[in-house]
């Protein structure tokens, strides 16, 4: 028996990236998808091969025939309607983030309780085998301890009409890609910020932050990172140890049809590096998340891949993160 999705909104992501994913994971079924616009919802259905359109929200979420929600709804809108579809019983994969603020995050926590149904974040970079290699690689101590982490995230937006340009739906770039280098972080040094520091240039026309950089300072080391919704592309981790460093190119979004690599350097002559590759065979990150999550879910597993529990505990981080750009100082971690 399948494990039925239905998608929640026609947003490009969802078709271009998720909606594949889905479909080559076995025992996955798309079984319908949903739109407030019900010639869009009917297009995409067509388009995609998609069995059943609803022309609202709720309409899918009254559907008998699916088992689980994948929310891709603008940020603002992550907490509510998944609330809704887990109380009308569906399992729910939300996009990341899960919510705007720790304090939506909670309400999530005491919903899965109430209803049973499983909620996962779609922290798809969690289950990405290159980064499960490279934790594999500090835990060994190839690269002695480490003491810092250097991520990078940058793209450029088309065009001021994108949702991430609106204050109001959660927009900024700090809950966009800046998610990506505060989650990393936190799994690699397996430990939690104490204090963070943050600064952001913002858009004159919508206050939200363009360009985040920020030092969040664990027990045994530093993470620092910058993110820009108006640069370059460029997106690289780059792991400090005692003994050596890690660097890791497309870090965050690696080609899922083609191998990864990790640089392993120990050389202990600054002038003479002699890195090691380490392949990584292909692998799409989503599919593998979206594998983990069906497991959990239809086997009554409420956690699932990535627990609502470590969830808050990023979305704190991010929130610290925003009060210091805020303040312009230091801020405390508190979840």
């Amino acid at each position: 028996m399948s494990f039925r999705f239905g998608i929640l909104g026609v947003s490009q992501f969802a078709i271009r990236r998720m909606l594949p994913a889905m479909r080559a994971v076995p025992g996955v079924e798309v079984a319908a998808i949903a739109s407030r616009d019900p010639g869009k919802a009917a297009a995409a259905a067509r388009e995609h091969g998609i069995g059943r359109a609803h022309g609202s929200y709720d309409a899918l979420l009254a559907d008998g025939q699916i088992d689980a929600v994948y929310n891709p709804l603008p940020n603002h809108l992550h907490v509510a309607w998944t609330e809704r579809a887990a109380q009308a019983g569906k399992h729910v994969l939300c996009e990341k983030p899960i919510a705007v603020s720790a304090g939506e995050t909670r309400r999530l926590l005491e919903t899965r309780e109430r209803t049973g149904v499983t909620i996962c974040e779609s922290t798809m970079v969690r289950w990405q085998p290159r980064w499960l290699a490279v934790r594999d690689l500090l835990r060994a101590g190839r690269i002695g301890e480490l003491r810092a982490f250097v991520g990078t995230f940058g793209y450029q937006l088309s065009g001021r009409g994108n949702v991430r340009y609106d204050a109001a739906m959660g927009g900024g770039v700090l809950l966009d890609t800046g998610f990506y280098p505060v989650t990393i972080s936190r799994f690699c040094f397996e430990s939690e910020p104490v204090v963070v520091t943050a600064r952001a240039a913002r858009d004159a026309a919508s206050g939200v932050d363009l360009l985040t950089s920020g030092v969040l300072e664990f027990p045994t080391g530093h993470a620092t990172f910058s993110c820009c919704m108006e640069m370059a592309p460029v997106q690289r981790a780059l792991l400090l140890g005692t003994r050596g460093h890690l660097d890791l190119p497309a870090a965050w979004t690696p080609a899922a049809d083609q191998p990864s690599a990790v640089l392993v350097e120990t050389s202990p002559w600054l002038e003479k590096p002699n890195p090691e590759e380490v392949v990584i065979p292909a692998a799409d990150q989503y599919g593998r998340l979206l594998e983990a999550f069906a497991r959990a879910a239809a086997g009554g597993d409420r956690v699932g891949p990535v627990p609502l529990e470590d969830s808050l505990k990023n979305m704190a981080v991010l929130d610290a993160l925003a009060r210091s750009a805020a303040s312009g100082r230091a801020e405390a971690v508190a979840a």
